[in-house]
Order: C-alpha cells, then structure tokens, then sequence
C-alpha cells in the first residue's frame, strides 16, 4: 500500500513537477474517491437521527434485556433501511490512507533528504524543493528548523531510504568524501553511519552557517529546547493551520444523535475530549514532521470541511423538499 501510495505521488509530481502541489493534488483526488461513502455515512445518520426517539423508547423498555433489545433496533434499522455501520465507513477509509500517506511521504522524504545530504558531500550545493513561504519541503515549516537537514532529521531518515539514495548515486559514489557501501546503511550500523556523515557535514563551513541558530534566540520548555535558526524553513504557518482547520472541520462535521442516560453523557465526554485532542495532535505531529505530510494533513482538512458543507447543504435542501411535498400531500 506504501508503495503504491507513493508510487501514484511520484507520477503526479512528475506531471506537475512539484511534490507540495502535487500532494495537494493527491488529496484531492483521494477525497473524490472517498466522498460517495461520505455521503452515504451522513444520509444514514440523519436517518438514524430521524428515529432516535423510537431507539430511546426501547432502550428505555428492554434496559434489563440485552438481548431483546439488539433483536428490536436491529427490526426497526432493517424496517427504516439504515445501515448503522454506514456511518462508520469514511473513517474505516480514510484512516488506513491517512497512515499509508504517511508512510508513504516518509520514505519521498527520506530519499530525498539523504540525497540532499549526499549532495553536500561531494561539494555541491543541493537544489532545494521550496512550496509557497516554505524554502524545502522535506524539512518542517517553522523557524526553529534550519534549510538543510540537522542531525535530528538525519536520525529520522530510515536505513532502506538512505540505502535507496545511496544506490541512486551509481559511480557517483566514488566522489564521496566518506568511505561508504551498501552494507553502511543496514540496521545495525545505520546509527553510526550517519554519526560519520554529520561529523563531516560539521567540517564544511557553509553547512554550519546554513543550521546555525540566532544568538539569544533560544527558548527552554520543560520538554524541548527550541532554537530559532539564522535560515530558517518557515514560519510555523502550516502547523497552525492543520490545528484551525482541524477545529473547524470538527465544527462541520455532524455527529450522531445522542442516545439517553449514561451513553449519553459518555458520548458527550468522548466529543470534548476529541474536540481539543485532535487539533493539539496536529500540531504537535506538523511541528515536528516535515512540510510535505503538514501540506497535506491541512489540504486534507481544507477539502473535508468543504465537503461537509457541500453534502449538509444538499440534504438540508432535500429534507426541505421532502418537508414541502408532505405538506402539499396533506
């Protein structure tokens, strides 16, 4: 799935020539892909918000019988036609290609840092892949990450990535000015390796000038030191947003009708605990991740919400007609 995730990102980069727009693309076209389930989910929890009252009126008289109970709401789904893990389709989606992409942008991203790095080390200055503010998109959008990659994103870059760069270099390996084979980039002497590669990195001037940090710029939270660089990558833009449209998008995005007693107010805990989680997660993860995975966990956010209007305002005006029509009848 990584692999072809990645493949179908590679042919569209290709065309465009661009990985940020690219992947804009992708999750444009992912979203189409998704959107008829999506519509489906939201038609079906409308429905099963049309009878609620009626699941309230029979937890109410089989509380005591489990059983009885599953054997009633499943008669009046199949009577209603309501499919109640209809619902749960978009996320049974969207979750596996969320994590795929994100595997799948970690190893575009890796590739291409090592061969950044490669770069350097035969002398040449590397041609960087900027997006909009962004001057390379396979480090993160913020001021306290420098253009080219620093030990830290070196040691998240993974053995087979370097090993893919690695071989991607052909005889022009030989110009390294580092002793290196294939077997320097396997799982157990991958740590040292790139320890040897950041040493060197660290005996070339105009790479220590490109990660250096603003004096008295430094600033110390109880787990993590930040450090603005003199080159920084961005301006931290990117992780806002994916936290203001992940909060928007939990605006938009309908939940189910609330069942009575105890579930509900388990229910209600549950939305106000993933109300503030998930914007906190975003921008924790497009803080710390590269530029590439934060452009599309936003664009991801951005087409969602729109999609969210789109398909309420279509059934809203569909329930009106139905809601005229019945009138007319009567």
């Amino acid at each position: 799935m990584n692999e072809f995730l990645k493949g179908i990102l590679d042919g569209i980069n290709s065309i465009i020539g661009n990985y940020g727009w690219s992947v804009v693309v992708f999750t444009l076209l992912i979203r189409l892909v998704i959107m008829p389930f999506d519509y489906k989910s939201r038609v079906s929890m409308r429905k099963t918000q049309k009878i609620q009252p009626q699941l309230n009126a029979l937890q109410k008289k089989y509380a005591n019988d489990k059983e009885k109970l599953n054997k009633k709401m499943t008669e009046l789904y199949q009577k209603e036609k309501i499919n109640p893990l209809s619902s749960c389709l978009p996320m049974l989606l969207t979750m596996p290609i969320l994590f795929a992409m994100f595997a799948a942008m970690r190893m575009v991203a890796g590739e291409n840092m090592a061969a950044q790095v490669f770069t350097l080390l035969q002398g040449e200055e590397p041609v960087l892949e900027g997006w909009l503010w962004i001057k390379n998109i396979w480090m993160p959008d913020s001021p306290f990450a420098p253009v080219l990659p620093d030990l830290y994103n070196l040691q998240m870059v993974e053995a087979n990535h370097w090993l893919a760069a690695f071989n991607a270099l052909g005889e022009s390996a030989a110009n390294l000015p580092i002793a290196l084979t294939a077997d320097s980039f396997s799982n157990a002497n991958i740590k040292a390796t790139i320890e040897m590669i950041y040493a060197h990195l660290q005996t070339m001037p105009a790479y220590v000038e490109a990660t250096s940090t603003l004096p008295g710029w430094s600033f110390n939270l109880w787990i993590a030191q930040l450090d603005v660089m003199k080159n920084f990558n961005g301006f931290l833009i990117l992780p806002v947003m994916s936290m203001l449209t992940q909060m928007l998008m939990t605006k938009v995005q309908p939940v189910s009708a609330p069942a009575e007693g105890q579930n509900n107010q388990q229910q209600q805990s549950t939305g106000a605990f993933m109300k503030w989680f998930f914007p906190i997660f975003s921008l924790v993860i497009c803080f710390s991740y590269n530029a590439i995975f934060a452009i599309y966990w936003v664009a991801a956010n951005i087409i969602a919400t729109a999609q969210n209007v789109l398909i309420n305002w279509y059934l809203d005006k569909k329930d009106k007609e139905a809601t005229a029509v019945e009138g007319t009848v009567k």
